[in-house]
């Protein structure tokens, strides 16, 4: 049976040494786009992406790896009572069985993707000091998985809990792609003034592989260099597919007016952003805010 102890553990070539990492979750957008990225620019990763089912297999093993990086969860489901028990099963108990397996091999790292939503707000602005108060089972699930992921850490085993805004890139899911086939579809388009934290894939990627590389351990929120106006954001999106879009005060008016009392709307142009911090310095943004948009069209 494959297993990732089954790839050669020779690594060493004089003075040069290749980092091994294990991405835990087959056919995650985050996990296929981390390894494509780190394929394309650089030759000095082994990367292998496991199926987490295998997790409880006896012959299965992390050891050698350098970094597991945990994208096993599910989202993007609507949430039903019927389901509740599966967001438990897959967002928190999966994870802690597989950064518990990784330890007992020797990984001295875990990186697991979190979400900003363990905080449970739909506006306003999330500094260091906001309080997680998750309101779906999807924000629940992830905060539990945080807490009991750190009682696994110590001086050996390090973790990294990344707790990212909307991620969006090309055949990514979610609002980014509910805006661009909103520019498809329609003539005009709300020009309303509005704030939102988003980052890019190819900058999650690199800012996943300053942590490896550094060796880090703590607590992160990634983001953009600029917050994104969603107005100016159709507009590229309109100008990438050759299209006029006629951006309307009168209509970005109607949805300020509904966008406290319709959820999609809020989504779409609402505001809510983490605050910038002293310690952000931006070394992982590799792509600006209009090729980014670009390139995910």
């Amino acid at each position: 049976m494959y297993t990732l102890g089954s790839i050669l553990p020779i690594r060493m070539l004089g003075e040069y040494y290749m980092k091994k990492i294990a991405i835990a979750g087959k056919n995650s957008y985050i996990g296929t786009a981390f390894k494509e990225y780190i394929e394309n620019i650089s030759n000095d990763y082994i990367i292998e992406t496991i199926d987490t089912y295998n997790v409880d297999n006896a012959s299965y093993n992390f050891r050698g790896c350098d970094a597991v990086i945990c994208v096993a969860g599910i989202v993007h489901i609507k949430e039903t009572r019927k389901n509740k028990e599966m967001y438990y099963k897959i967002n928190r108990d999966l994870p802690l069985k597989i950064a518990a397996k990784a330890k007992s091999d020797g990984v001295k790292q875990f990186i697991f993707l979190s979400t900003m939503s363990v905080y449970g707000k739909t506006s306003g602005i999330i500094t260091p000091d906001t309080v997680p108060t998750p309101n779906s089972n999807y924000g629940k699930s992830k905060l539990q998985a945080e807490n009991m992921l750190l009682s696994l850490e110590n001086n050996f085993f390090k973790i990294v809990i990344i707790r990212p805004p909307m991620v969006y890139g090309k055949n990514c899911k979610g609002n980014f792609q509910t805006v661009v086939k909103l520019v498809k579809a329609l003539p005009i388009f709300p020009k309303i003034k509005n704030r939102r934290s988003m980052i890019y894939i190819e900058n999650l990627c690199e800012f996943m592989r300053l942590c490896i590389e550094e060796e880090r351990a703590g607590l992160f929120f990634p983001q953009n260099k600029e917050y994104v106006e969603t107005s100016k954001m159709a507009e590229i999106i309109a100008e990438k597919l050759n299209k006029k879009v006629f951006l309307s005060r009168i209509l970005g008016f109607a949805v300020y007016l509904i966008r406290p009392f319709v959820k999609i709307a809020n989504k779409a142009f609402g505001n809510l952003i983490y605050q910038e911090t002293e310690k952000d310095n931006y070394n992982y943004y590799v792509i600006d805010e209009i090729d980014s948009f670009k390139k995910s069209v």
